[in-house]
């Protein structure tokens, strides 16, 4: 069984590079439709992240924040600067993008994560933890705080050393970060802006995880939680990946007919 699912794994991989050559050999693509796409991403990626998370501001007011700046009523201004704040660590992340995985730095991590905390917990932003914390809906013991700096730094050693495929690095760097879980707060947010950052440096588009799909999400990561089975967690990001690759592929291939 394990096996068959590792085949389809490789399978999806081998599927998800044959659509990127694809995609590559059509670049360069038309500037205003991947100045369309582009934005098209920032909203999705701002408005699915902070939903996750609770954040109750609609797609719709994500895009009047965005891009008009407009405050939408009855929302509170912590939701406000979240979305803000994401939006902003999306073009950081672009900036990063012609880069590669050994420019990523512990500085670097704290820098998003500073960038998304702005406003909202100015203390603890940019910062490591110091307290012990729990994962909400899940029994794992997470890490020490006083093992955040060691456990980090081997993360980055990890990620400059592993020679896997890009994509799950950045696939695997977005579970190894949830679960180190250094800072008090903004974890998922920081896991899924590093996976993308990653995803960007190979050329790949970025992954948009739907609110709706959480459930599947997180029972992939407490999969392997349990049993250290990543199968069902990267057939879950994988999709996602190849989701955002037809998005790109089918508008390319729309301009060209």
């Amino acid at each position: 069984m394990k096996q068959n699912m590792e085949i389809k794994i490789q399978n999806l991989i081998n599927q998800i590079d044959e659509k990127q050559k694809q995609l590559n050999s059509l670049r360069p693509l038309p500037t205003e439709l991947v100045k369309n796409l582009n934005e098209w991403f920032k909203i999705e990626q701002t408005y699915c992240s902070n939903a996750i998370e609770g954040n109750t501001i609609t797609k719709s007011e994500t895009a009047l924040i965005v891009e008009k700046g407009i405050t939408v009523s009855g929302k509170s201004l912590k939701e406000h600067l979240e979305i803000k704040n994401y939006a902003f660590a999306i073009d950081y992340i672009k900036t990063l993008s012609k880069k590669t995985k050994n420019n990523i730095t512990l500085k670097i991590i704290k820098e998003l994560h500073f960038l998304i905390l702005k406003g909202i917990d100015d203390a603890n932003a940019g910062t490591w933890r110091k307290v012990e914390v729990k994962s909400l809906g899940s029994d794992t013991k997470l890490p020490d705080p006083i093992k955040i700096p060691d456990l980090m730094q081997e993360f980055i050693n990890w990620l400059h050393q592993t020679n896997i495929h890009p994509a799950l690095v950045a696939i695997d760097v977005h579970y190894k970060l949830v679960k180190i879980h250094p800072f008090i707060d903004g974890n998922g947010r920081i896991a899924r802006l590093l996976m993308n950052l990653l995803l960007l440096q190979a050329d790949f588009p970025t992954i948009i995880i739907d609110p709706k799909d959480k459930p599947e999400y997180i029972s992939g990561m407490q999969e392997v939680d349990k049993s250290n089975d990543f199968t069902k967690y990267h057939l879950f990001m994988l999709k996602n990946l190849e989701k955002s690759i037809d998005i790109y592929l089918n508008a390319a291939l729309k301009t060209i007919k």
